[in-house]
């Protein structure tokens, strides 16, 4: 996909804690993981803790949906789900300083105090999925109920 096809779609959802992601495990089965994210121009990065399941399954196949989404009433109810593959990275990789960096900004307030190193115990070993799109599906209740916007094959 072109990318200036989901900045508006960046805009609207980079801020969101949250995103689900889906990946096809080696029974073939869908697992979900909600995951810390960053958005920003230079794509959209979800961090995964290194050898779990969202790791293994993608190492074995790269394909991918993620789900970021906003509202708890049906007419505040707005989202996209992105369809693609997924490119695995450690973060001490050189490509990955500037997404780091996003993520450690976007992050600070839910690790501060003892937080951060609560997270580095419980997860020693982070990496990144960087989400290369295929096709991305959005939807805003609040501004047309019902309709979904697509681009790409659904």
């Amino acid at each position: 996909m072109d990318p200036e096809e989901l900045e508006p779609l960046r805009r609207g959802f980079r801020d969101a804690p949250t995103c689900r992601i889906a990946t096809v495990g080696p029974d073939g089965l869908p697992h979900v993981a909600s995951r810390w994210f960053v958005w920003i121009d230079a794509g959209l990065f979800v961090a995964t803790p290194r050898g779990d399941a969202t790791w293994r399954n993608l190492e074995a196949r790269p394909d991918l949906s993620v789900v970021i989404d906003r509202g708890r009433a049906w007419a505040e109810l707005a989202g996209v789900r992105i369809d693609g593959t997924g490119e695995l990275s450690a973060v001490e990789h050189p490509d990955m300083r500037v997404p780091m960096s996003a993520w450690h900004e976007k992050y600070r307030a839910s690790v501060a105090g003892d937080g951060f190193e609560q997270l580095t115990r419980d997860v020693p070993a982070i990496g990144f999925v960087r989400i290369l799109p295929v096709s991305a599906h959005a939807w805003d209740h609040a501004r047309a109920p019902g309709i979904v916007r697509g681009s790409g094959p659904a």
